[in-house]
């Protein structure tokens, strides 16, 4: 009998062996059709690149970034529309039956003064959230992931009877803000879009060289909240500190004991950062400010950590407030501002998006994960209506070819969000074909 399920099970194994192939073989073909489409744009690419690049727009203020994409997609064919979340733009492509996939990139850049010497280097100029006229540099990739979004529309567009399903595409702004997701969502995205299975992004580093990709199940990036503590003193003259209630003595307090809750208050085996980016008060020698301001940056992965440093930081504040006899009327303010949960990579969408990672680039060139990072992303938060979206987040290497030797010697590349963070070249086409062979995966027939 033993025998006998053996001769009846033989021929269905090897039917199955037989299909697995042929879908391997397919898959193949796709990667090199996807590859070709892909390098014959690559100079295209480069230049949109490098015209991103060199005009670069603050969060919430990614006009022309938003025009430039969105004309792309209305000419591609995808149903497009605009303004949603202020400057986002959202396309859509229905293609049969089928799961619905979202790819999120975001647009916006930085303050930061760029020092890369490159041709195309940024030279612009914008207006921060406090209004001040600050330089802006595309210091963190999003004009690569940009590249990747209109390059996904034209290849998936092109290879329509590769797939079936619907693809959204969202160009995002105000990501550096952490608050380009939720504003999307809180502006009709789910009006205009259907809500997807599964949400995939991409992000540049440049630990990795330019060509390779990485992916891994779980833990990404932290969550994070920026908060602002407001302080509200008596001000007047610096030679009668006693007849005062210093907002600034009160800040400084209120920080050093900050410090101390993440050390003390906070359960040693879980993550958590906690960071004054900012102390804003006062502008004269000889007088004590009314007010004093604290810029806040919490880092977590666990929610009843977020909740311990929300309560603590208020706890401590008020405490040092209480201390220094500040009226009740004049007691600290908090004011929180962009938030985002944690980056948790599906498992399930990370087994399916390796293998085609692989035929995107190569075995080669898919690389052991970073570590979990402490860095935020929002993108998530664009499924946050719909927890059961699988999340998925994969980094594209864009540095030098050498940089994994010179990383083991010590070497470390300009990190992301530095004045000389770069983009090397090469990442534009890679970072393409490893998206759109991902989507490849997830909208297949």
């Amino acid at each position: 009998m033993f025998s006998r399920a053996i001769t009846v099970a033989l021929p269905v194994l090897l039917l199955l062996a037989g299909a697995l192939a042929a879908d391997e073989k397919s898959q193949a073909a796709l990667a090199k059709k996807v590859a070709a489409l892909v390098d014959r744009d690559e100079q295209r690419l480069i230049e949109v690149f490098q015209h991103l690049h060199a005009n670069p727009e603050l969060g919430f203020q990614e006009v022309k970034t938003a025009a430039l994409v969105a004309q792309e997609l209305k000419q591609l064919g995808y149903e497009t529309h605009t303004g949603i979340g202020k400057t986002g733009v959202v396309g859509i492509l229905k293609n049969g039956s089928g799961p619905i996939i979202m790819f999120r990139s975001d647009m916006d850049a930085l303050p930061v003064l760029e020092e890369t010497g490159l041709p195309y280097a940024s030279r612009a100029t914008g207006t921060s959230p406090s209004g001040s006229l600050v330089p802006v540099m595309h210091a963190c990739g999003h004009d690569a992931h940009v590249v990747f979004l209109i390059e996904v529309a034209k290849v998936m567009a092109e290879l329509k009877a590769e797939w079936s399903g619907t693809l959204v595409l969202i160009a995002q702004p105000a990501e550096e803000l952490i608050e380009g997701a939720r504003a999307m969502v809180n502006g009709g995205l789910y009006d205009k879009a259907p809500p997807p299975d599964v949400l995939i992004a991409s992000h540049v580093g440049p630990q990795h060289p330019a060509g390779a990709a990485s992916v891994r199940a779980g833990r990404r990036n932290a969550g994070t909240d920026q908060i602002d503590v407001i302080i509200t003193g008596i001000g007047g003259h610096g030679s009668a500190p006693h007849r005062v209630k210093d907002p600034i003595t009160i800040g400084a307090l209120a920080m050093v004991g900050y410090q101390a809750l993440v050390s003390q208050s906070i359960d040693p085996q879980e993550p958590s950062v906690l960071t004054v980016g900012s102390f804003q008060a006062g502008s004269a020698n000889n007088v004590i400010p009314e007010t004093a301001t604290l810029k806040v940056n919490i880092r977590w992965f666990d929610a009843k950590v977020r909740e311990q440093l929300i309560s603590g930081i208020k706890r401590v504040t008020d405490a040092v407030a209480v201390a220094a006899d500040v009226p009740k009327d004049r007691m600290p303010r908090y004011i929180m501002k962009g938030s985002s949960g944690p980056v948790i990579n599906d498992e399930e969408a990370v087994r399916r998006a390796e293998p085609a990672l692989r035929l995107a680039l190569g075995d080669k060139n898919i690389l052991p994960a970073l570590p979990v990072s402490m860095g935020s992303e929002d993108f998530q938060d664009l499924a946050s209506p719909h927890p059961t979206t699988k999340i998925l987040h994969i980094r594209i290497g864009c540095g030098p070819p050498d940089v994994l030797e010179q990383r083991k010697k010590g070497n470390e590349p300009p990190p992301n969000h530095n004045a000389r963070f770069k983009v090397e070249l090469p990442a534009l086409a890679a970072g393409s074909k490893a998206d759109i062979m991902v989507l490849m995966e997830f909208l297949k027939k």
